[in-house]
């Protein structure tokens, strides 16, 4: 499983940025490997809340997002012939 990360300019500077990105590499980090979707690519959008937000409070926001994430099954291979 992979996750990528997101920050748009509008969050702040650089510095303001790349700290949430960190938050957001923790969280997954402890999160995606129990939660995460086999064979899925997780994608984690910062926003201006995540600075100020409890750690704890968004390790449960990413739990709840991923159980309520409902992926349709893989389609089904076909046989070579």
């Amino acid at each position: 499983m992979r996750a990528g990360f997101t920050v748009t300019k509008r969050v702040g500077n650089s510095v303001t940025r790349n700290r949430l990105k960190r938050r957001l590499r923790e969280i997954a980090r402890a999160v995606i490997p129990v939660h995460g979707h086999p064979g899925a690519d997780h994608v984690l959008i910062g926003r201006d809340a995540g600075l100020t937000r409890d750690f704890g409070q968004m390790l449960a926001d990413l739990e709840k997002a991923l159980a309520k994430a409902h992926l349709p099954p893989p389609p089904p291979r076909e046989r070579p012939r």
